[in-house]
């Protein structure tokens, strides 16, 4: 059964925190030539590494996923993802370590970051976006569809030249 609603629900976007968010015709864009964007989670957080697989699958991206941060890395090596989400508190390497990398080596510097944490100290969130990080979002502030929205927001300013992989 579909509703037949007005216009001007339809129209209307949602906002996060008062922000609206920018034009999404680029993703739009990709969507009807058939692309999907690539992103790769590294979560080591079982639970809500499939939560965040099945809200972006449905969302329409191509997503993999990893539980630690040496997985994380040849997969991003390997995938050339569109977009990183990447937590830091991970087994085998932590996740300022894994953005380092990511950052120092030519195939992936380019590749947009948003980490996705419990850390949230100032200093937390200076070192990764001094690291090259596009945005931190705070785990317990954050809700799944929070995280896409931005995700998506930052993949837009990224194609648009307005931040640096």
């Amino acid at each position: 059964m579909k509703l037949d609603l007005p216009d001007r629900w339809t129209a209307r976007r949602p906002t996060v925190r008062g922000i609206e968010p920018p034009p999404m015709a680029e993703l739009k864009d990709a969507a009807q030539r058939g692309a999907q964007l690539k992103v790769v989670i590294v979560e080591d957080d079982k639970f809500l590494q499939k939560i965040l697989v099945t809200k972006f699958t449905k969302e329409g991206f191509s997503v993999r996923a990893v539980s630690d941060a040496e997985e994380g890395l040849q997969m991003i090596l390997t995938e050339a993802p569109d977009i990183a989400l990447l937590d830091l508190i991970l087994p085998k390497m932590s996740g300022f370590d894994l953005l380092t990398e990511l950052k120092a080596n030519p195939k992936t510097k380019n590749v947009p970051v948003v980490v996705l944490s419990n850390l949230g100290q100032e200093e937390d969130i200076a070192r990764v976006k001094g690291l090259g990080a596009l945005d931190f979002l705070v785990k317990a502030d954050t809700s799944i569809n929070q995280v896409v929205q931005k995700v998506k927001e930052i993949y837009v300013r990224h194609l648009q030249g307005g931040d640096k992989g």
